[in-house]
């Protein structure tokens, strides 16, 4: 499962750049999410967002805004998705993915109700991947890139300081972004700290009895 919604995020990916870059601006707002749609409707209707459509809660988790950003979410869905979903089974992997996804999404309403910018990406429903992935194996160690200079050194650490590294940042970068407005930098960082918190809370709830698939990537 982690591997066709990996070639999914791709596929969409690349029909997008088929695209001339109003329709790709048109499907950014249509399908992604943009919280004032829902929060200010008369905004939404002046604005001609179409009424009670709430799909672009699930829609905008399969949607990038680049090379670099798809590249980097489906690189970490690869490192983390096959080891949670060879504990979880792949159909529930996939509900959990899509659920982690659309909680995402509610928090980063909550937390940014008034923003105006469509919000793109799977990063939320893979935070929450790698929420499951610290609950699930809390002891497992990560290779982690360290250039030291111009000299790329690997070392091995344990999750849940990579995890815990990785959560502190979203937390304290997200807490910023309430003071400038808008999503900050263009990150979604509560996005992230939903999916994550999410992931972490219910994947214990959601793993079959006898352990399925590959081992923890190191």
């Amino acid at each position: 499962m982690t591997f066709w919604i990996i070639v999914i995020n791709v596929g969409i990916f690349l029909i997008e750049l088929t695209l001339p870059k109003d329709i790709q601006n048109a499907i950014g707002y249509l399908f992604g999410l943009v919280p004032a749609r829902y929060a200010h409707p008369v905004w939404a209707r002046v604005m001609g967002f179409p009424l009670d459509s709430y799909w672009p809660f699930l829609t905008n988790i399969f949607l990038h805004g680049g090379w670099l950003h798809i590249i980097g979410n489906m690189w970490f869905l690869f490192l983390f998705g096959y080891s949670v979903e060879g504990r979880m089974g792949h159909v529930r992997f996939l509900l959990f993915y899509l659920l982690a996804g659309i909680a995402s999404n509610l928090v980063f309403f909550i937390m940014n109700s008034n923003s105006t910018v469509p919000v793109i990406g799977a990063s939320g429903a893979i935070a929450g991947v790698m929420g499951a992935y610290l609950r699930i194996f809390p002891l497992a160690k990560i290779v982690t890139l360290v250039p030291i200079w111009i000299v790329p050194l690997f070392f091995k650490i344990p999750a849940v300081f990579f995890m815990a590294f990785w959560f502190a940042m979203q937390v304290f970068f997200g807490t910023l972004s309430l003071t400038v407005g808008e999503s900050g930098e263009g990150i979604a960082w509560w996005a992230h700290i939903g999916g994550f918190a999410v992931g972490f809370l219910f994947a214990k709830h959601l793993v079959t009895k006898s352990p399925k698939g590959p081992a923890p990537r190191k």
